[in-house]
């Protein structure tokens, strides 16, 4: 196993364990640690550094926090990589990434693993509706009705943005994202419109 390799990854996944709020200065300098890693893995890559199915696991996981469509482009080919050569985990990613790849081209999720926060809660992003639960069971992805209710879950306590809040992250969004948020803008300015009872 490479050992510095997974210790970039070790690194990644303790990032997300208290993630800071997008547009934080916080959040800005998690993601120049991001793409530091990216850069690393990227140069393992290209000198052959990678030994092993959870090498390849590691990579991708790496990759899929990236900005670019070829980031999760990346992921998605280094997790089948790593199912290919067995390490069962990476089942599932393959599938995230894949989804994730998907939604950085403004196209529906094939699985429904990748959630977008639209300004007043997370929200699945649009899945193909041919896609069945026994498609999602073969790369270990849980039936969409699990995937909704986390979901449902996640936005128990959230509280909605601010209209200055929102402006910000809408401002800041990336271009794949910004036809949800204007959806989410049009339906915050109808509800504002609704009498109150």
């Amino acid at each position: 196993m490479n050992v510095e390799l997974l210790s970039l990854y070790q690194a990644d996944r303790q990032e997300r364990v208290n993630q800071p709020k997008s547009n934080t200065p916080e959040y800005k300098a998690m993601r120049e640690r991001d793409l530091h890693r990216r850069t690393r893995v990227g140069q393992m890559l290209a000198n052959a550094e990678l030994v092993d199915a959870e090498d390849y696991y590691h990579a991708a996981w790496i990759m899929n926090h990236g900005d670019t469509c070829e980031n999760t482009r990346s992921a998605h080919l280094l997790a089948l990589r790593s199912s290919e050569l067995g390490y069962r985990p990476a089942r599932w990613l393959a599938a995230a990434s894949y989804d994730r790849w998907q939604m950085y081209q403004g196209k529906p999720q094939k699985y429904g693993t990748n959630y977008v926060y639209d300004g007043t809660g997370d929200r699945l992003w649009d899945v193909l509706p041919e896609t069945t639960d026994e498609k999602r069971a073969a790369w270990d992805v849980p039936p969409i009705a699990e995937q909704l209710r986390k979901a449902d879950e996640a936005n128990r306590h959230k509280v909605p943005m601010s209209e200055d809040e929102f402006t910000a992250y809408e401002d800041s969004a990336p271009e794949w994202c910004k036809p949800l948020l204007k959806q989410s803008r049009i339906a915050r300015l109808r509800e504002d419109k609704q009498p109150h009872s």
